[in-house]
């Protein structure tokens, strides 16, 4: 047997690999191994884990902190895992808020839900779920792999908002506001999904915004009547995932670059766009083009000090850059888990967060 290291990523260096103190934003960075055992790691600026939580579930995907300091955190609900293809590595089915010591202050679990949920501010929680189309909408779903159907389903995304005791309150329904003629499923994807959903957030004025992966598209949608605002497709976007409302009012995409349209290269980049006309005002990509890509998951954060902290999140790879594009701090996960669907271990990082120290005080008090 060989004595070298057949994983890549952790063959090279993990942990701290570069920082600038001087411009770099300091504080604290939360993340939690994709296909971990529940642990969500905080380490700071060296890289040194400072606290961690044991949650009771493995990631379902990823946890964040609260304005209050209470952890949320998606859970994987070790059931129902065998749907269709996919479906093992991204399945939820629950959401919870802990504190510090990660006592559990509520549960609420979904056998729908997938990828992502958020506590909205009226105190509820949205889920993102995932369920059969109608079957005699399967017509009008357009590209994907033909006869890529599971059992003859084609499953597609929705929104439900319950409350922390588990009452459902709104429902949204993608097949009843997208359009079929104009989102089509890229035509290397599987036909098992029409949207196939990774994120969902609220923004200032209470509306929701959406990423749907297979369709390469972002909305925002109105909370009250469940019309589409505001949509971007592809191009400029290419099986995108993490759209970030900012304070300014436009939006920050990691756009991972999967089969796109307007490019003949795959690469990655984190773009921000202006939501009024859709221009982009801002984007990072490696002076070596092929050198960021993360073909799925991921996502970016906006700093306080305009930095934008960025989870590569295939190779656990987070890193922050100026708004030149300037790396000025860079950390590569050190943990690494098997793949529940294909052999091997990775050390992947669905998203990532940049916490201050007061933010961190005062999650320790809550």
């Amino acid at each position: 047997m060989s004595t070298v290291d057949q994983q890549r990523v952790r063959r090279g260096r993990t942990g701290l690999i570069a920082h600038d103190p001087s411009r770099a934003l300091d504080g604290y960075t939360l993340f939690t191994p994709m296909f971990g055992d529940g642990t969500v790691y905080l380490i700071d600026m060296r890289g040194e884990v400072v606290h961690t939580w044991n949650m009771p579930y493995r990631p379902g995907l990823y946890g964040y902190l609260l304005d209050d300091g209470h952890l949320f955190y998606g859970g994987k609900v070790m059931a129902d895992l065998e749907r269709f293809e996919g479906w093992t590595r991204f399945k939820a089915g629950a959401a919870l808020e802990a504190d510090w010591n990660g006592k559990v202050a509520w549960e609420v679990t979904h056998p729908d839900h997938h990828h992502d949920a958020r506590k909205l501010r009226n105190g509820n929680v949205i889920l993102l779920c995932l369920r059969p189309l109608p079957r005699e909408l399967h017509a009008r779903v357009r590209g994907g792999l033909p006869g890529t159907e599971i059992n003859g389903e084609i499953y597609a995304d929705y929104l439900l908002e319950v409350t922390t005791g588990g009452e459902i309150v709104w429902e949204w329904r993608s097949w009843e506001h997208l359009d079929f003629e104009t989102e089509v499923v890229t035509l290397q994807d599987r036909r098992a999904e029409w949207t196939h959903a990774n994120t969902v957030a609220e923004m200032d004025d209470g509306n929701l915004v959406v990423s749907f992966r297979n369709i390469s598209t972002v909305v925002i949608i109105d909370r009250r009547t469940g019309n589409v605002l505001w949509k971007l497709g592809s191009p400029p976007l290419a099986q995108q995932h993490d759209p970030r409302p900012l304070a300014n009012g436009n939006i920050l995409i990691f756009d991972n670059g999967t089969h796109r349209r307007d490019h003949p290269a795959t690469f990655s980049r984190v773009i921000e766009v202006d939501p009024r006309n859709n221009a982009i005002v801002w984007q990072y990509t490696d002076p070596a083009l092929f050198d960021f890509f993360s073909p799925y998951i991921s996502g970016a954060q906006r700093l306080a000090n305009g930095n934008t902290l960025i989870c590569e999140g295939i190779y656990g790879r987070l890193f922050e850059v100026t708004q030149a594009g300037e790396v000025v701090w860079e950390y590569i996960n050190p943990y690494f888990f098997d793949d529940p669907a294909r052999p091997g271990v990775n050390n992947r990082v669905f998203r990532a967060f940049r916490y201050t120290e007061e933010e961190i005080g005062r999650a320790r008090r809550a």
